[in-house]
């Protein structure tokens, strides 16, 4: 049996090696693939578009739940892979690494990202290349159901938040609920108090004792919150009316709206102590190019990318899905310019900070989240949990190097 599997895979490969040395045709020059991850709305609208902005291209989306370990494991592979993908661009680090992407830049005239938000620009941007052509972005917002938490309530401080959460906690109601022991969520906290979980040279908490605040003034809210912190959990407090106000991403707003929710959407509230707003990080969800598409496929990639620089494109994905244009331009649109969630999110996106894209990042939401169990779950020492993870940090990062 093991020489028969043995056999099998020696012809898998040849066959792959083999494909793998043959160049499209004229006609198959024309056909892209573009792998994602994305909900139907968004991918609707695109391919509405390019259908036709670019009617002489073949494009053919196909999802996959679980992309980026494809990629990792087709991504050099041209005869498995696909030419592009959309994807958000933390893992730009990872994949830049691993040679499989080619900067979108090449592509692209000079001067056409003129015109793209500044933020999403250093976002798509790992050593001094833009891998990736943003298309909209994402950021957590304060989010409060009107019915509970009036427009005049609305903190603006996180002191403020805090009074209004314990004078509206109990007999199974909560004034203010949020993801607390996700990395993600608790990094808007992080950086309210000047801190950050890794800087751009992939040095794990640059300032210990910013973070060690941080989570010591988070503890205050985290006692006013459910012990259970997931996702699903969170979202069902909000929408069944049992949390007056949360932090969530725009995927909540249409859940809210069919729940016949009276949604606000307010700016992150300031911590008194330092003076910054709570920073959420931003996700920017754009078009990257595999290595072999750039090779064999150019000037389609050409066609295609230049095409998804208009403003136009934007504005079909804000209306079609609520989504934050990266396109500045876009935003001159009445009807974009109408939707009070897209501008706060545009609003938000001044003050958040966009996930690390560096490869060094990945081993970091696994630490910060064991570390978040351990002081908001457990009920472990700040100082000795954070060596814990900062020890932690510094083992996984030098391996791999």
């Amino acid at each position: 049996m093991k020489r028969i599997v043995s056999a099998l895979l020696c012809l898998c490969l040849c066959l792959g090696l083999a494909s793998c040395g043959q160049k499209p045709d004229a006609e198959g020059t024309k056909k892209l693939t573009i792998w994602h991850d994305k909900e139907d709305a968004v991918i609707e609208a695109l391919s509405d578009y390019l259908s036709a902005a670019v009617p002489d291209l073949e494009i053919t989306f196909e999802k996959k739940t679980s992309l980026t370990d494809s990629l990792k494991l087709v991504g050099n592979d041209p005869a498995a892979a696909p030419d592009l993908f959309i994807f958000a661009h933390d893992k730009i680090g990872v994949f830049a690494e691993m040679g499989i992407l080619t900067p979108v830049t090449e592509f692209l005239e000079e001067d056409t990202l003129t015109d793209f938000l500044p933020m999403t620009l250093a976002a798509a941007t790992y050593e001094d290349q833009v891998y990736q052509l943003p298309l909209y972005f994402e950021t957590l917002l304060f989010m409060y159901n009107r019915r509970y938490m009036q427009d005049d309530e609305v903190p603006s401080t996180t002191e403020e938040l805090l009074s209004y959460a314990q004078a509206n906690t109990g007999r199974g109601r909560y004034g203010f609920v949020e993801q607390h022991s996700t990395a993600y969520y608790s990094a808007a906290w992080i950086h309210g108090f000047g801190g950050s979980i890794i800087d751009e040279d992939g040095v794990p908490f640059p300032d210990p004792q910013a973070v060690k605040d941080a989570l010591a003034y988070h503890l205050k809210f985290v006692a006013l919150m459910p012990g259970e912190t997931e996702y699903n959990t969170v979202n069902t407090l909000f929408l069944e009316g049992k949390a007056d106000a949360t932090i969530g991403g725009p995927w909540l707003v249409p859940s809210a709206r069919d729940a016949g929710i009276d949604l606000g959407i307010a700016p992150m509230p300031t911590v008194d102590e330092t003076g910054k707003a709570l920073a959420p990080y931003s996700g920017v969800q754009g078009i990257h190019v595999l290595r072999f598409a750039a090779e064999d496929k150019k000037e389609a990639v050409q066609e295609l990318l230049t095409a998804l620089t208009a403003p136009s494109v934007g504005i079909d994905l804000a209306l079609a899905s609520g989504c934050a244009p990266a396109n500045a331009l876009c935003y001159d649109d009445s009807r974009v310019a109408g939707d009070e969630f897209v501008q706060a999110m545009r609003t938000t996106a001044e003050i958040a900070v966009p996930m690390p894209n560096i490869p060094e990042m990945d081993v970091m939401w696994t630490v910060v989240g064991n570390l978040l169990t351990d002081v908001n779950l457990s009920g472990k020492d700040i100082d000795s949990s954070f060596s814990t993870a900062a020890d932690k940090a510094k083992e996984l990062i030098d391996a791999m190097k």
